[in-house]
């Protein structure tokens, strides 16, 4: 895929409202279909497996700081304790005389600063994740990994939309696919943020369709169009009648539906896509070109 002259990169979000919908295989079986024709970037920061079915090498990796943690200068610390006094989170602690600081627990919020007479205690940058680029065989992926324990993971996605933009605007691609978060949470607003197209992957289950539901008000609020995803649509086609009216009264294209089987879960612990699959296979490649087309009309 070529750019235009005004290189404009379009992105599309696989997006589940839940997880365990089969979001990263489907969106890991478009990279390989399309490849070398889009970029992949994996914006689930906290738990990314992207990286588990598109193999490769990361050719670099650079630190994500989010937030700020206390230090305390120990030879400046009288032991005083009003900075243990003070703090509401418990993060810090006077031992032997000296103030303590457990970073797990501390929100740098400033109060042990503020209050600490001897001016004993500073701030440093946080350290909570960690940014990678891969080369594949199907392209590139961008992908993160927010360490345990850490916040800031909306603020790691937009970090990660960012590179994958910058990487394809370098190489004249004008497409990028994002596996997303689940939910309806805040990686999920900053992955909306500058999106082309939603895919909303579902299963035909009562919590499936209610997070459809909660997903595409979500995107209606934020007026991005969405498609339409059925995975295992067979182990209840009475739910997946529901979803398909229910898509129908929204205007919502439903893109594929993908039968149960019970090879895919096998494929998957050998990091393999349902791609291996022929029948499923044509029913990925039917609903990736629906989806460009629905993309390439927006």
């Amino acid at each position: 895929m070529r750019q235009n002259t005004k290189q404009t990169v379009k992105q599309i979000a696989v997006l589940s409202g839940k997880g365990g919908t089969g979001k990263t295989s489907i969106t890991a079986a478009f990279s390989i279909l399309l490849k070398d024709r889009a970029l992949t970037a994996d914006c689930d920061v906290d738990a990314s497996n992207m990286s588990i079915l598109l193999e490769g090498n990361d050719y670099h990796e650079e630190p994500f700081f989010a937030g700020q943690r206390a230090v305390v200068t120990a030879e400046n610390c009288t032991g005083c304790g009003i900075c243990e006094a003070v703090c509401r989170y418990d993060a810090i602690r006077v031992k032997n005389g000296i103030a303590e600081v457990n970073n797990f627990n501390c929100e740098g919020c400033n109060a042990c600063s503020v209050v600490c007479p001897e001016g004993a205690i500073g701030f440093k940058q946080n350290r909570s994740g960690t940014l990678y680029q891969r080369n594949t065989d199907y392209g590139e992926l961008v992908h993160a990994a927010l360490g345990i324990a850490q916040d800031n993971s909306g603020k790691l996605v937009s970090t990660v939309k960012e590179r994958a933009k910058e990487i394809s605007k370098a190489k004249n691609l004008n497409l990028i696919i994002l596996d997303g978060p689940p939910g309806i949470g805040c990686p999920v607003h900053a992955t909306l943020t500058g999106i082309s197209l939603v895919v909303a992957v579902t299963e035909p289950s009562m919590a499936g369709h209610h997070d459809l539901e909660r997903l595409y008000s979500v995107c209606a609020h934020f007026k991005i169009p969405c498609v339409v995803i059925i995975n295992k649509y067979d182990l209840s086609i009475e739910k997946s009648e529901e979803i398909e009216k229910f898509a129908e009264n929204k205007n919502i294209l439903v893109v594929g539906k993908i039968p149960f089987d019970k090879d895919i879960p096998r494929l998957q612990s050998k990091a393999l896509t349902p791609l291996e699959l022929p029948e499923i296979k044509d029913i990925l490649k039917k609903s990736l070109d629906k989806i460009l087309s629905t993309a390439g009309s927006i």
